[in-house]
């Protein structure tokens, strides 16, 4: 039996907001409205799921990671510049609007609209050395 991810719910202030930030950032396809959610799809099929919780409730960031082409990081590198949206070479967040170069290629953090920490990353984390 093969397992694969399919979706995941990101818990949001403004799920439409989130989705849209999620979508122009990143390139992809325009959200969808599916039950109480609105959904962007990556390109290997995994949908992410934005829901809103209540004005008194805690979100607890969540850490969401992205393998891209190089191509593609350049183009999502510009719309974050553009945005101007604070972006870091490291999860802990100190090497600020810096980039990593992680196994050879690279790498950034910024956060989403909610808090949630988004990385895209061109190679994937020990592939230097395979």
């Amino acid at each position: 039996m093969a397992v694969a991810l399919n979706h995941t719910i990101v818990a949001s202030r403004d799920k439409r907001a989130s989705a849209q930030f999620m979508s122009e950032v990143l390139g992809l396809g325009e959200p969808i409205e599916f039950g109480p959610f609105v959904e962007v799809e990556s390109d290997n099929g995994v949908l992410l799921a934005f829901d809103d919780v209540g004005p008194d409730d805690d979100i607890a960031p969540q850490h969401y990671a992205f393998l891209i082409s190089e191509d593609d990081f350049d183009a999502i590198f510009a719309r974050v510049e553009e945005r101007g949206i604070e972006y870091f070479a490291d999860p802990a967040g100190r090497q600020r609007h810096q980039i990593n170069h992680g196994d050879g290629g690279r790498g950034f953090y910024f956060a989403d609209p909610s808090g949630h920490w988004l990385e895209v990353l061109t190679r994937p984390y020990g592939s230097a050395s395979a």
